[in-house]
């Protein structure tokens, strides 16, 4: 199988110089986009590893506030719990911006903080306030998994990008421009022959004119 080399090519000096720039060039992007695909694997890797602990911790404050609010539904009732759980209700804002990791723009989520509920102290419980607590406190957390969720999704994104770009610069174009450096070294080489013998044979024959 004849080995692949650039479209087009002409076999001279200055396509040679040419080619070689940019093999240089790309040999230099090759290192670069490894570096940075080495970056964000480990980056993607430790926020695998914070998405863990954040779901842990997460997952322990929704059962924190569910133990809390199934006491004071003993407490209190279910439909006076229902009641003022109703009362309480209100949306909260949720801010999105974005930072930067390698160059990869991802999610940043705030969340506004959440007001004092209204609601008469001597209509619930202890266990009720620990509840409605503990529930913000997972909510807080339910949008730091989000917002590492939405990280890591952005990252292997670009890091299956990087890779695809660091293989194509690694087995297709750097693999082709050698191949063309090579291509264009033997024509010049066949040439420098050619005009050799070609120099030879009109010298021997200038001499036997001359004799």
């Amino acid at each position: 199988m004849a080995k692949e080399i650039i479209e087009g090519v002409t076999p001279t000096r200055m396509e040679l110089l040419q080619i070689r720039k940019r093999k240089a060039l790309a040999v230099k992007g090759h290192q670069l986009l490894s570096e940075k695909r080495d970056a964000l694997v480990s980056s993607f890797f430790e926020l695998i590893k914070k998405r863990k602990e954040k779901r842990k911790e997460m997952e322990e404050k929704l059962q924190e506030a569910y133990k809390s609010l199934i006491m004071a539904e003993m407490i209190m009732g279910e439909e006076r719990l229902r009641y003022i759980a109703d009362k309480m209700a209100r949306e909260r804002e949720v801010n999105v911006s974005k930072k930067n990791i390698m160059g990869v723009a991802i999610p940043k989520f705030e969340i506004e903080k959440a007001e004092m509920p209204e609601y008469s102290i001597f209509s619930t419980c202890a266990e009720f306030d620990e509840a409605v607590k503990k529930a913000n406190e997972a909510l807080e957390k339910l949008i730091e998994v989000a917002e590492i969720e939405g990280s890591v999704q952005m990252l292997a994104k670009e890091i299956e990008k990087t890779k695809r770009r660091v293989n194509a610069l690694e087995y297709i174009f750097i693999p082709r421009l050698l191949n063309t450096i090579t291509y264009i070294e033997r024509q010049l080489e066949e040439r420098e022959r050619e005009d050799f013998f070609r120099r030879k044979r009109i010298k021997a024959l200038l001499e036997r004119h001359e004799d």
